[in-house]
């Protein structure tokens, strides 16, 4: 009777720990939940063509003041590195010499001009006479002669003098642009001009300025294919823009325009010589300065603009994961066009309405399945509140 009545409580706690290992072993181990992504769907549209390029500041004009005539410097008017004006006086050569070989030329013709009122009169009176026979053939031609050889001598006389005009004129040496004024090369004292034309100073107009870059012919020849194709419209030269970035890392308050295309290709660097026109009405800039800058040569169609955290690199190139109709993650190479912004511009790889990774990619695994939210930029630290919707412009 002991033994029936203890084998009964035993059964019953095998059946219980059975029945517990068969729910155990119903239920598993439990399942984590798909890792939430934010994505943007992208959206083809249009987008300007630009290119960070590397430029160099030149004057917008360069004139090289030098001692047109010889003569010993006298002294500098100007201030240099001042500003000057076209016709502004600024050395002075000895005039001394000049003024007396002005004199010399002026009594040289007066001489001419008495020595030919002579030869007029003689002439004058021999033309009378020779209808009357009293002077020979022979002297009514050699009085002619003395006659028009005395007026050639007159006006020889008066190119002298005009000569020693201008070589006096030009011991007062003056700037023949408008700019600002460089460094003496040439100290008080010095003998100038002598046998050649002695550089004295340069004066450069730096409003506007030229800044002058290169872009490859790989670079171009894209920009045409690109172009055949319909995807690009290449702006005109005289409405491509360039902005320029300075040292400091700020941007230059004036754009510049693109005013010169060269038409072949410099076989030094093997790149096509751009030129623009930038605006200098506060002489920030100086030419021979090297600057960065964003050329906008034109407009590129059916390209997708995604945010920069978006973008992933690795050996094979830049890609991008997206989020496919089952929700599972995918990878997606694309084909970088620059930057527009803080966004890419991806210009190959995409379509409409991909559905694109930009936060929680570290947590997105390919073939893997994600939940998909939709990403806003963060807002701006102090950025009022109306203007959070703005910063959506991505997802449209």
């Amino acid at each position: 009777m002991k033994s029936s009545s203890l084998s009964t409580p035993l059964l019953c706690l095998s059946l219980l720990v059975l029945t517990a290992c068969g729910k155990g072993k119903e239920q598993g181990p439990p399942q984590m939940p798909p890792p939430e992504v934010g994505v943007i769907k992208a959206q083809p549209q249009s987008s300007p063509l630009t290119k960070d390029l590397v430029g160099r500041l030149s004057a917008y004009r360069s004139a090289d003041v030098r001692a047109r005539v010889a003569g010993v410097l006298l002294k500098r008017v100007y201030d240099e590195g001042t500003d000057v004006k076209q016709g502004q006086l600024l050395f002075q050569i000895d005039p001394a010499p000049l003024k007396a070989a002005l004199s010399a030329a002026q009594a040289s013709l007066a001489q001419a001009q008495a020595t030919w009122t002579n030869n007029k009169v003689t002439a004058a009176r021999v033309r009378e006479l020779a209808p009357k026979g009293y002077v020979s053939k022979s002297d009514l031609d050699n009085a002619l002669a003395a006659e028009r050889s005395a007026a050639a001598a007159v006006q020889a006389a008066q190119a002298n003098v005009q000569t020693a005009r201008i070589n006096l004129g030009y011991a007062s040496v003056t700037a023949p642009i408008a700019g600002r004024a460089g460094q003496q090369q040439v100290t008080e004292g010095a003998l100038v001009g002598n046998g050649e034309a002695t550089l004295l100073t340069t004066v450069d107009q730096i409003d506007p300025l030229y800044v002058n870059f290169t872009l490859s012919v790989d670079a171009l020849e894209q920009m045409r294919q690109a172009q055949s194709s319909g995807n690009v419209t290449l702006a005109e030269p005289d409405k491509a823009s360039v902005r320029i970035t300075l040292p400091d890392g700020s941007t230059y308050g004036e754009p510049g325009v693109l005013d010169f295309s060269d038409t072949t290709v410099n076989p030094a660097t093997g790149a096509v010589n751009l030129r623009a026109v930038v605006p200098n009405p506060r002489h920030n800039l100086l030419p021979g300065m090297y600057v960065t800058l964003k050329a906008q040569l034109g407009q590129q169609h059916k390209v997708f603009l995604i945010p920069q955290q978006a973008v992933l690199r690795d050996t094979a190139g830049a890609y991008v994961m997206t989020i496919g109709a089952d929700n599972k993650v995918m990878r997606k190479d694309v084909t970088l066009g620059g930057m527009a912004g803080g966004d890419w511009v991806v210009s190959a790889g995409l379509q409409a309405g991909d559905q694109v990774v930009v936060s929680g990619v570290q947590n997105a695994k390919v073939g893997a399945p994600a939940k998909p939210t939709p990403w806003h930029p963060a807002p701006v630290a102090g950025a009022s509140a109306a203007a959070a919707p703005g910063s959506t412009a991505h997802a449209r």
